[in-house]
């Protein structure tokens, strides 16, 4: 799965200033096909759900920002 065929993506926005956010490609539901994602992205993708409301907000369902 990617974000150019789905069109969505799945956005996680740091809660403090300065700080990096994150955005992975998935389905209408915020399904995100790990198998699909490279190690770089798989890895921040895993830091991304474990950090969620330390230095990430709950993630969000976006239309994909690359359309």
């Amino acid at each position: 799965m990617n974000a150019t065929t789905h069109g969505y993506e799945l956005r996680f926005h740091a809660l403090f200033e300065g700080r990096r956010n994150y955005a992975f490609p998935c389905d209408a539901l915020g399904h995100v096909d790990m198998d699909a994602l490279s190690d770089k992205a798989r890895i921040n993708y895993l830091y991304a759900r474990a950090v969620m409301g330390i230095d990430l907000t709950s993630p969000e369902v976006r239309p994909s920002l690359s359309h």
